[in-house]
């Protein structure tokens, strides 16, 4: 490696929103700070499966509007009964 011309790489600290903490190394901030999370795993929708939030104006309003009343056109759902 070229001398001088990367950043440092040290150990930080991590605090998730719950509260633990753990050891890692970053190049963030200085050796031995702390850097506290306000959405990681434990928090975020993508990871605990809770609901989005979903404006008005989305892609999935836009689609439910257009196709609002294509299943009511008269034909019966498959029950999967074969009698």
């Amino acid at each position: 490696m070229k001398p001088n011309i990367h950043p440092d790489y040290h150990e930080i600290t991590i605090v998730m929103t719950d509260g633990t903490s753990y050891p890692a190394r970053s190049t963030w901030g200085k050796p031995g700070d702390t850097m506290r999370l306000d959405v990681d795993r434990l928090s975020h929708p993508a990871w605990t499966g809770g609901q989005q939030k979903l404006s008005e104006g989305g892609q999935m309003a836009k689609f439910n509007k257009r196709f609002a009343g294509l299943g009511s056109l008269g034909a019966k759902p498959a029950t999967g009964d074969k009698k």
